[in-house]
C-alpha cells in the first residue's frame, strides 16, 4: 500500500474575520507546487465559521463543488434559484458548469458552522450550472455514499464521497477503488500500522479495500476514485 499521511498540523490555514479555513491542498496564497491535488480532487477545505460569517457572493466555473456540514447549518444562495439551508449531516453538490455565482454563510440561528468543501475537476467541462441538496442517506456504522455512486450526482466520473460515523472500536472497509483520500474530521482511526487523529488525512493508492478501525467516536470522510 502506498500511503501518504498528511497531519492536521501541516495544513496551512487562512484566518479572516469570523472564519478559519484549513487547506489540504495548495490554495490561494498557500501555493505548493508539490501539492496541487489528488486525482480530480483539487481542493479539500475545512471551514469553521462564526454565526453570520462566511463567503459573500463570488463566481466559479468548471468545478464540481461538494459540501458536507459537520456542525451547525450553512445558508447557501446561488444564481440558479432560491436560498437553501444545509444542516449538519447533509450534503450539497454545486456544478459550476460554464459559470455560477454563490454565497455561503453560517446560519446565525444555529451558532457556529463547520463544514468540509471539496472541489473536483469535471469530466466534461462547461454546460449549465446545477445544484442538488440533501438527497443522500444519513451515514451510520459503516461507509455511506453521500455524493457520487448512489448519492447525490457529481459531474466527475468515478468520484464518490463516503461518510461514516463510527463508535470506538468499530470498523469500516475502504472502497475497492485504486485511490482514496481518507480524512478523520473528528475522532481518530487506525489503518494497519497508521494512526490518524482529528484533522489528519491519508492518501492511499495501489491497495484498495483496507479496514479502518475507530479508536474513539469518529466522523470519517472518504473520497474514492475509480
Amino acid at each position: 500500500m502506498t500511503a501518504d499521511v498528511r497531519a492536521s498540523a501541516t495544513r496551512p490555514a487562512t484566518r479572516e474575520d469570523g472564519r478559519v479555513t484549513r487547506h489540504s491542498f495548495s490554495f490561494g496564497p498557500h501555493y505548493d507546487p508539490g501539492n496541487l491535488g489528488f486525482g480530480p480532487l483539487v481542493c479539500h477545505n475545512d471551514d469553521l465559521l462564526d454565526p453570520g460569517a462566511g463567503y459573500p457572493d463570488h463566481p466559479h466555473t468548471g468545478l464540481e463543488i461538494v459540501t458536507w456540514v459537520l456542525e451547525g447549518a450553512l445558508v447557501h444562495t446561488d444564481s440558479t434559484g432560491a436560498p437553501h439551508v444545509l444542516e449538519t449531516g447533509r450534503a450539497q453538490v454545486l456544478s459550476a458548469g460554464s459559470g455560477i455565482r454563490h454565497s455561503e454563510v453560517a446560519d446565525p440561528a444555529s451558532g457556529r458552522c463547520r463544514f468540509v468543501q471539496a472541489w473536483l475537476t469535471p469530466t466534461t467541462p462547461g454546460g449549465d450550472p446545477s445544484y442538488v441538496l440533501g438527497e443522500a442517506p444519513p451515514p451510520g456504522e459503516g461507509l455511506v455514499e453521500v455524493a457520487g455512486g448512489d448519492g447525490l450526482p457529481i459531474g466527475t466520473a468515478g468520484a464518490r464521497l463516503l461518510v461514516a460515523r463510527l463508535a470506538a472500536g468499530s470498523s469500516a472497509v475502504l472502497p475497492d477503488d485504486p485511490a482514496q483520500h481518507v480524512f478523520a474530521a473528528a475522532g481518530g482511526v487506525r489503518l494497519d500500522d497508521l494512526s490518524l487523529g482529528a484533522g489528519d488525512a491519508v492518501r492511499i493508492t495501489d491497495e484498495p479495500g483496507r479496514r479502518v478501525t475507530a479508536t474513539e467516536p469518529t466522523e470519517l470522510l472518504v473520497w474514492s476514485f475509480a
